[in-house]
């Protein structure tokens, strides 16, 4: 099985697919058409590259956490997303989704967000490109990040809250999807992450590749090979997570982790991890797995962590985890919350909490000395103060 690309329906498996109501099937169906012929073009590419490497600042270090690797006894590797231009790695979508709105003559932006990170990735590119910016965020997300909130205000871009349901990730993507239908003529909606209708899963996923790409270089630098025996990133939606999996998904040798937000435990009723919870379902114009009750209404995710809150998860991801091709743990707020104290004590590194489920992961499995794992630290902290001030 190809794990890397869905077919030519938009499907990973059992997953995937464009489920979008009839007035969004014009501007679904022109990015399913144009989307590989301009962003493989050699122009295009070209002004990509040039923007991640001298605007966003790749390639981002492959670290050598050397305390971190003694006291869990194995060698760990910290791909340093966190150093990114704006702090994340949403930059690398936001940016090329942003050239791809301009090639197909989209003048106003919106886009959705949880943490506020791909808010802030958005407004950036839409401040650099020249184009107008809507961002939804969840009336509960908007309080607990409101460095991020004040970010996107001062690139220009126009936040609205969702006020509805759980207030939070899925209802900023409902609010942002009912502005698309209203306004498909001029509008580009720039997903964050790989979730959504066809082409959005591989989209994305394609322009977060460049995290893997690079990895298999560093790695071949530093140690001699590409291939590390384990990836490890926090999932979502998952869009860090596929960046990191993506040029590793089809090569059996490398063994893939991915980290889901427990909450307050899988059987808490206050939990996002979906692949426990979450049955087949349609969310958000994709066929996945999500959390839902049995008549299909969706049963409201939580976790401490902002960019994690979300009732479903990528079809590439929902793949991953029914081929048995990745192992999913769960891990909880205050799992997450330890580790990422941790990091920040032992190798003066704060993380985002996002990144700390990744983390996470060193306390559940065992690893070999000599086993190379490599970790995708997805963000920095500075966005999560407020919360690790009240647990300090």
């Amino acid at each position: 099985m190809n794990f890397q690309n869905p077919d030519k329906n938009g499907y990973y498996g059992d997953f995937g697919g464009a489920f979008v109501p009839e007035m969004l099937y014009p501007n679904v169906a022109e990015l399913q058409e144009k989307y590989i012929q301009i962003i493989e073009s050699e122009e295009f590419k070209a002004e990509f590259q040039d923007l991640l490497k001298n605007y966003v600042g790749r390639a981002t270090p492959l670290y050598f956490a050397k305390n971190l690797s003694e006291k869990y006894q194995t060698q760990i590797y910290l791909k340093r997303e966190d150093l990114n231009h704006t702090g994340a790695h949403k930059i690398n979508n936001a940016l090329g989704q942003a050239l791809l709105a301009k090639k197909l003559g989209k003048h106003r932006i919106i886009a959705e967000t949880g943490a506020g990170q791909h808010g802030v990735a958005t407004a950036t590119a839409c401040a650099l490109l020249g184009l107008e910016c809507i961002v939804y965020m969840g009336e509960v997300d908007i309080a607990r990040q409101s460095p991020n909130v004040a970010r996107m205000k001062m690139l220009g871009a126009t936040v609205i809250p969702a006020t509805s349901g759980s207030k939070t990730l899925k209802d900023a993507v409902n609010e942002a999807l009912r502005d698309w239908i209203n306004n498909p003529a001029t509008t580009h909606y720039i997903i964050g992450s790989v979730v959504g209708p066809h082409p959005f899963p591989d989209l994305v996923a394609r322009f977060q590749s460049v995290i893997s790409k690079e990895i298999k270089e560093q790695l071949n630098e530093k140690i001699g090979r590409e291939n590390p025996d384990y990836l490890i990133a926090c999932v979502g939606g998952g869009s860090n997570a596929a960046g990191t999996f993506y040029h590793y998904v089809n090569e059996q040798s490398v063994k893939i982790i991915a980290a889901e937000a427990g909450g307050l435990g899988v059987d808490s009723g206050k939990s996002a991890a979906t692949t426990f919870l979450g049955t087949l379902g349609i969310l958000h114009g994709s066929q996945s797995l999500v959390m839902q009750t049995e008549d299909g209404q969706v049963i409201e995710p939580h976790s401490i962590s902002a960019g994690l809150d979300y009732p479903g998860i990528g079809p590439m991801h929902a793949n991953l985890f029914r081929e048995n091709r990745a192992e999913f743990f769960s891990i909880n707020d205050d799992e997450a919350l330890k580790s990422a104290f941790e990091l920040t004590k032992i190798e003066g590194i704060i993380p985002a909490l996002e990144s700390a489920h990744a983390l996470a992961v060193l306390d559940k499995k065992k690893f070999e000395k000599d086993d190379v794992v490599v970790i995708c630290l997805s963000g920095r902290g500075d966005k999560d103060m407020e919360t690790y001030l009240k647990h300090l």
